[in-house]
């Protein structure tokens, strides 16, 4: 049956709401619709940061102490806020839409302690917008011994087999992490997480111009990389791991650069975040013959030049060059989600998250 899904994400990135329409029978995507965006304000980007920080005292993933209640607060407005405007925007009704798929917001990833956290409350949204809602994507997988993340590698592929493309070929998904989805034909599926993606440049630029993040690449375009900095950060255990692998956006928080300009500093945390992408090509079956960028990373013009440079001789190019949406893929991708789940079909396998068996996921929650 084919389902009208409107599928919302807030990233590790702290940017705001993304909201998008597809059309799917969880199986294929037949129409993409309109998308939109409700950014989050300073007050309330401010507010993720200190959930952020007070969430890594977690040990059991329904609390919500102190700042964390508050936060969560937010993030349900804010998501209810966002599907009010878009609908009306686009003058649709709720009758019109058959199911919301509503992936919250990450505060905690400890797959490692069977341990993931998503603030935002369903059931309070689903009230609010009066359609169902479904969440909690990540609960089962991570429960069952699996990473809980990537969970966008089964939308890459439906979108993927709709192009006439020889050899393997690579999505990569640049948000606060950085990931990918491996598609070899219609059968082989492999994603895994490659390391930071904007979060480590993000906040760099934060704490140094207070600018949200590095628009279009200019400040690192200025800059000069440190090198060695970069090829002792590569030294991490991490990137020698074999896929699936999965981390937290503040895995490499630690990390700290030396005294170095705006610029420089920029410049080599992006060439940090190329580096990372480019260390994985060693580890996968074959080769990838194209890359597809997505995520707030496909606007970062110097990311993308550096990845050229170090996927060479592969072609890189944005997702919106093939019609897709860079900025809408992962709202599309939890619409997609949500009516899969619904469907009892998998949205993780082995080869995605490490999960033993293939998984399906998602709690409903109903008006």
């Amino acid at each position: 049956m084919l389902m009208t899904a409107i599928g919302l994400m807030s990233g590790t990135s702290l940017d705001g709401v993304d909201v998008a329409l597809i059309k799917t029978d969880g199986r294929r995507v037949t129409a993409l619709g309109p998308s939109g965006y409700r950014p989050y304000s300073e007050p309330e980007r401010s507010l993720l940061r200190q959930a952020l920080a007070q969430a890594v005292e977690l040990t059991r993933r329904e609390e919500r102490p102190g700042v964390l209640g508050e936060a969560e607060r937010m993030v349900t407005l804010a998501h209810a806020e966002a599907v009010a405007n878009f609908t009306a925007q686009h003058r649709i009704t709720r009758e019109q839409v058959d199911i919301v798929g509503f992936h919250g917001q990450t505060v905690l990833h400890r797959p490692s302690q069977r341990l993931t956290v998503q603030i935002g409350d369903a059931a309070a949204l689903a009230r609010a917008i009066r359609v169902p809602v479904v969440h909690d994507f990540r609960a089962a997988d991570v429960a069952a011994g699996g990473q809980g993340a990537p969970f966008v590698p089964v939308y890459h592929r439906a979108l993927a087999q709709a192009l006439d493309r020889a050899g393997p070929i690579a999505v990569v998904n640049i948000g606060g992490v950085s990931n990918i989805s491996y598609i070899d034909g219609n059968d082989l599926l492999i994603a895994c997480d490659t390391g930071p993606g904007n979060a480590l440049l993000d906040d760099f630029v934060f704490r140094t111009s207070g600018q949200p993040f590095d628009t279009e690449g200019r400040l690192a375009a200025q800059g000069t990389v440190d090198q060695t900095w970069v090829a002792a950060a590569l030294q991490q255990p991490f990137f020698v791991l074999p896929p699936p692998k999965s981390l937290d956006r503040n895995e490499f928080a630690a990390l700290a650069l030396p005294d170095l300009a705006p610029a420089d500093g920029a410049a080599t945390l992006t060439a940090f975040t190329a580096s990372a992408i480019a260390a994985i090509v060693p580890l996968l079956p074959k080769p990838p013959q194209s890359w597809i960028v997505t995520g707030g990373g496909a606007r970062n013009l110097t990311l993308l030049r550096m990845l050229r440079d170090k996927l060479s001789p592969a072609g890189v190019e944005s997702a919106d060059a093939l019609g897709w949406s860079a900025d809408a893929m992962e709202a599309q991708a939890f619409g997609f989600l949500a009516a899969r789940g619904l469907k009892g079909l998998p949205l993780t396998y082995p080869s995605t998250t490490g999960v033993a068996i293939p998984m399906t996921g998602g709690l409903i929650a109903r008006p």
